[in-house]
Formats: C-alpha cells, sequence, structure tokens
C-alpha cells in the first residue's frame, strides 16, 4: 500500500531550513554589499543537499576575500539570484565543471574552457593492506 504522505508538498509545519532555503549558489557578498553584477560563476560538485555547486563572483574579488569564505562567500537561492539578474537563467542547468564569464562593457556571457575550478583538500590513506584497512 502506498503511503499518502510521499509526494505531498511540505506543509508549513513540517518544513525546515533546508525545505525552506530551496536550492542554494554560494555568491559574493560584493554582489549585495556593493550591488556590482556577476561577472563570473563555474559550478563545483555540490557540497551538501542544498547545494547547487554553482559559485558566483563580481570579478573584483582578490585572493584575500576568497580565502574567507564563511564571511564573504553568501548562500543565495538560485532562483532568486535569477530574478536579480534573467540572464544567469539559461546557464544555472549545466552541469558541474562549467565556468562562464562576462565583461564588463558585454551582456552576453561567454562560456570559459582555461579556469581550474578550485577543489576542497580532503587528505585521503588509501591501502591495500588487509590488516591495514580497519585503522583509518
Amino acid at each position: 500500500m502506498k503511503n499518502r504522505d510521499i509526494d505531498q508538498p511540505v506543509t508549513q509545519d513540517q518544513e525546515t531550513n533546508q525545505t525552506k532555503n530551496g536550492f542554494l549558489a554560494l555568491v559574493s557578498r560584493l554582489c549585495f554589499e556593493d550591488t556590482l553584477p556577476i561577472r563570473f560563476m563555474y559550478k563545483t560538485v555540490p557540497e551538501h543537499l542544498n547545494d547547487t555547486g554553482w559559485r558566483m563572483f563580481t570579478g573584483y574579488e582578490d585572493e584575500a576575500f576568497l580565502a574567507d569564505e564563511q564571511t564573504n562567500l553568501i548562500p543565495v537561492d538560485v532562483e532568486k539570484m535569477c530574478k536579480l539578474d534573467p540572464s544567469l537563467e539559461p546557464l544555472v542547468s549545466y552541469n558541474a565543471g562549467t565556468v562562464w564569464e562576462r565583461a564588463p562593457d558585454s551582456d552576453g556571457w561567454e562560456r570559459v574552457y582555461d579556469f581550474k575550478i578550485p577543489a576542497a583538500n580532503v587528505p585521503v590513506s588509501i591501502t591495500n593492506d588487509v590488516d591495514d584497512f580497519g585503522k583509518h
């Protein structure tokens, strides 16, 4: 027998921060504090269920700014970003590994092929020794 609760909209009582916040991108705070447009974005492998993998920037961020992700990258609903800038809508359906940029004097986006998307450095220990297997 089918459970009637499956595939039903979430009620306000059932809503959690996860369902309420939608599908998120990490967006440079310069977009909001300095009201600068998105001019560079890439999609990485999502880090959690709500993460789309999209990272959006103005192009004015320096290395020190980008190093402090907790302060300088704000999780924002992708749908909200598309409403603020409708030119993003056709791009956000692309897969991980996609990079886009637009020049300050242009409204159009160009795909970038020579940018290496940053990836988290996760230490991994690999062993083929059966005795070592359970120790890591």
